[in-house]
């Protein structure tokens, strides 16, 4: 009882620390006096139907006399973010009456974008002060309580009274709302709100009397409250921290039977007084000669395993930063960056956890392996993304990254990330080979007919069901947040996940593993990494599930954009919880085969 109310109260101390830690680093607060001008910056036209961002001015929409793009980092120009001035100024604490920003006729051209995106459902994305515009809407149940939704809509369609016929309504009104919290001492205000009411209406262009700047009992830290509550169906953290805190359970209780299991093995082959009785004995024992035989294709297991430890060693420096607030909704582009750059940079672990593994095996093309360690799975990843990106470019969106970045990345793949994974296979390579703790025989031993259920594939698809079970309720809200357009801020609760996944794929592994060794199968390696790896498959299927029921893409292009990305997503899932499962089944077969005496 104990030891449950210390995780849940370490699971809550998380949670509390996530939800008032995004400003301890972050942006700084600004003060403004009366009569400080206010910009609205507008940034893209976003949907959630194509998944394809555009440019604001793609449309026809007000320009300002020189467009300015606004200093951008690598994560907004990778996801198609594009800050740039308008003609919407305010003044600090200064209402004004309803003003004409221009008059535009629209041509065929333009008409016909304006219904397009009418179509598809597209919002307009604006930004004061670092907040995002958002517009009140009523809840679906009838509550009471206050949601919004992120930006405006183009348009709508509809009809007039008595009529039938359908047209469309370019949303050409807009009455701003900007609240600001006043400190009473040294009369200077900080903006808490930015809410718009989109509205189309036939102008006549006469005075507007409605007052926009509100003050309010908001605080600063607290402004961005009402964007991280946009969303219909509240997150209910007692049933998910429950089917997680199970999930941690179950999976203890198996790795305990296992491991007293496993004891009274061991303690019963050390009692037996000569050869002859051991060699009764039957089970793991009997492959101790065979167990640490190299696999086939050990060298692209080294590949493998070297970019797991660099995609583990990202998410847990992400994971960091994200706890400590550096990476909050309000820092736009931090989470992206930070992935890129620390990707690059833990390129050293990858190619010294190969080049260890790799000299285990007594292997000799230590630069194939590297070079393969250092291309291989970027290479695949950037592959796809290239073919993704052409198509974003040929559907003209902003959501396209232009060729310079694309450049950059280059220029960090072999600048940085390829000479750190160099230096980590020359050090990897200069320490001592990991001696192993049996000797291997030089015939191996022939592996005896297995049972159905000990099939590798049976048992490889059985063994990805319990990791993805620990992480699929939280990877719904992941999704929800990338392809509807919502933020995700969660990284105390995202971080527990992590660590139950890691403790799962390592459980489950080690447990099969055992069940396999005493079937006197060997062949541990590579069925030790597929089976902590397999959850990527079940991760993949419930993502083609989401597609079908959670969203409303239409378009061919955006369906392959989705499937694309989450092949680029699955695959890395593969490799980060196949190297967890690798590295504990690793250290359990070790660790066993150290405990027995063998002559």
């Amino acid at each position: 009882m104990g030891t449950k109310k210390k995780t849940l109260f370490f699971t809550f101390l998380l949670l509390l620390c996530t939800a008032h830690s995004f400003y301890l680093p972050g942006v700084a607060p600004r003060d403004f006096q009366r009569g400080d001008p206010l910009y609205v910056k507008v940034n893209k036209l976003s949907s959630t139907k194509t998944q394809l961002p555009y440019d604001y001015y793609y449309l026809n929409y007000c320009k300002p006399p020189k467009i300015l793009n606004n200093a951008e980092n690598l994560g907004e120009v990778l996801r198609g973010d594009r800050i740039e001035n308008s003609v919407y100024t305010f003044e600090m604490r200064e209402d004004q009456p309803c003003k004409v920003a221009c008059r535009k006729k629209l041509d065929a051209k333009s008409a016909k974008n304006f219904k397009e995106k009418i179509d598809d459902e597209y919002r307009v994305n604006m930004i004061l002060d670092n907040l995002p515009v958002a517009v009140l809407r009523q809840r679906r149940d009838g509550s009471q309580s206050t949601t919004y939704e992120h930006g405006f809509r183009v348009g709508f369609k509809g009809n007039y009274a008595g009529s039938k016929e359908e047209k469309y309504f370019i949303n050409n009104h807009l009455s701003f709302r900007v609240m600001f919290h006043r400190d009473t001492e040294t009369d200077a205000a900080r903006i808490v709100g930015f809410e718009v009411t989109p509205n189309s209406i036939n102008h006549e262009y006469k005075e507007w009397d409605e007052k926009n700047p509100q003050e309010s009992d908001i605080k600063w830290a607290s402004r961005w409250d009402t964007y991280l509550l946009m969303n219909d169906d509240q997150i209910h953290w007692f049933s998910i921290i429950n089917s997680l805190m199970i999930v941690l359970f179950l999976s203890g209780m198996v790795a305990m039977i296992m491991m007293r299991t496993l004891y009274k093995d061991i303690a019963n082959y050390n009692q037996l007084e000569t050869q002859d009785e051991a060699q009764e004995e039957t089970g793991w024992k009997l492959v101790h000669g065979d167990v640490f035989r190299p696999p086939i294709n050990y060298g692209l297991l080294c590949v493998y395993v070297g970019t797991g430890v660099q995609i583990f060693a990202m998410s847990l420096v992400t994971m960091i930063f994200a706890l400590l607030g550096f990476l909050s909704p309000s820092n736009r582009g931090g989470l992206m960056t930070a992935m890129v750059l620390l990707w690059v940079f833990m390129g050293i672990f990858a190619g010294y956890s190969s080049a260890r593994l790799y000299k285990m095996f007594k292997g000799t093309e230590w630069k194939r392996i590297t070079l393969k360690t250092a291309f291989m799975f970027p290479g695949i990843l950037f592959a796809i993304f290239f073919v993704l990106n052409a198509l974003i470019w040929g559907e003209q969106s902003s959501g396209a990254v232009p060729f310079g970045t694309m450049f950059a990345l280059v220029c960090l793949w072999f600048g940085i990330s390829v000479p750190l994974v160099f230096v980590g296979s020359y050090l990897g390579f200069k320490k001592p080979a990991i001696e192993d703790p049996v000797k291997t025989n030089k015939i191996p031993r022939q592996i005896a007919e297995q049972a159905w259920y000990m099939k590798p594939v049976f048992s490889i698809l059985i063994g990805g069901i319990l990791p993805f079970g620990a992480v699929f309720i939280e990877l719904f809200f992941i999704l929800t947040s990338i392809w509807l357009n919502q933020f995700y801020y969660i990284f105390g609760f995202l971080f527990i996940v992590f660590v139950i996944l890691i403790i799962t794929c390592a459980e489950i592994t080690i447990v099969l593993c055992y069940f396999q060794l005493c079937s006197e199968d060997y062949r541990w390696w590579w069925r030790s990494y597929l089976t902590a790896g397999s959850s990527a498959l079940y991760l993949f299927l419930y993502s083609v599930f989401y597609f079908f029921t959670k969203l409303e893409i239409t378009k061919l292009v955006s369906g392959i954009l989705y499937f694309g990305y989450m092949v680029i997503v699955s695959y890395a899932f593969f490799v980060l919880t196949g190297t967890i499962g690798f590295y504990a089944c690793f250290w359990f077969v070790r660790k066993i085969y150290s405990s027995v005496k063998i002559d």
